[in-house]
């Protein structure tokens, strides 16, 4: 099993950053990606970022491309989410999740293990 938690959220004005870390434990892991995901009140969740943990390929929503930027730390089993310029259509809850099988689609069906969540309120 692996465990992720998530930490780094809060509360920040447009145009503010924030950064998301979410630290993988329990059995080494060494899936095929990592990503964040994020859910608004009253909507589903959707794909934000993705990073191929052998290559270090990343993948955005562009929503966010050109504002956040995801990183790894290989030795600390730990990605990390750089949210820059943010805007209040960013507030959501946001999740880590963990893919073990390689992911072809932004589909959180595709992630087999997740995060409790973090929530990031940006204010105008």
């Amino acid at each position: 099993q692996v465990q992720l938690v998530e930490s780094g959220g809060g509360l920040v004005q447009a145009g503010g950053s924030l950064r998301l870390s979410c630290a993988a434990s329990g059995r080494t892991f060494s899936g095929y990606a990592m990503g964040w995901f994020r859910r608004a009140p009253g909507e589903e969740r959707e794909f934000v970022t993705r990073i191929d943990w052998s290559l270090g390929s990343t993948y955005y929503a562009d929503s966010v491309k050109g504002r956040f930027t995801i990183s790894r730390n290989n030795a600390k089993n730990t990605v990390y989410l750089q949210m820059n310029s943010l805007k209040p259509e960013d507030t959501a809850v946001y999740y880590c999740a963990a893919a073990s099988q390689p992911v072809r689609f932004h589909r959180p069906t595709e992630y087999n293990y997740w995060g409790q969540g973090t929530q990031v309120t940006v204010s105008s």
